[in-house]
């Protein structure tokens, strides 16, 4: 019990670093791949996220769509990629070679689909080496580059602002 509260002081006070040197470098680089995190305690339905990279014309092998659960089972979910805190350790340290593998991918534009504050979300959002990170409603603001207030219902309300805003950035043409 001490030990799980010293962990989770050890991975915020890493965290917070992460935020603190975080450098936004918005450039007019096109849109060519696109990363996708969710919680799949709050939406399970992976294909709008197909339907989105489509629509802001990513080519289907250029999208990665990671999924996490806050349940330890492994067997949770017919997913892919489905990640739970099991996968973190101390001090920020992931401990999945494939969510390492994802972190280290420089997308063009990472999308946190997530409302619910889990901190594990949070991490990897902040770890991620994406170029330009676009979420919904949180209360930390340091994690996105692009911050859109919807609902996680309302998809087709985010599709057509994620579309207007990287249009207005010229990052799709």
């Amino acid at each position: 019990m001490i030990l799980k509260g010293f962990k989770q002081k050890s991975n915020k006070k890493y965290l917070n670093k992460l935020l603190a040197e975080r450098k936004v470098n918005v450039n007019a680089d096109e849109v060519v791949s696109l990363g996708v995190i969710l919680n799949t305690d709050e939406i399970n339905d992976f294909e709008v996220f197909r339907e989105l990279a489509d629509y802001i014309k990513v080519r289907p092998n250029r999208l990665k769509i990671i999924a996490f659960s806050s349940s330890k089972k492994d067997d949770i979910h017919s997913w892919d990629e489905c990640y739970n805190p099991k996968d973190f350790g101390w001090n920020g340290v992931i401990k999945n070679m494939e969510l390492k593998a994802f972190l280290d991918t420089p997308f063009d534009v990472l999308i946190s689909y997530y409302e619910k504050e889990v901190f594990e979300l949070k991490l990897i959002t902040a770890e991620s080496k994406a170029k330009f990170k676009i979420g919904i409603l949180q209360s930390d603001e340091r994690l996105n580059d692009l911050i859109i207030k919807t609902s996680l219902k309302q998809f087709n309300l985010f599709k057509e602002e994620v579309f207007k805003y990287l249009t207005i950035l010229k990052k799709i043409k």
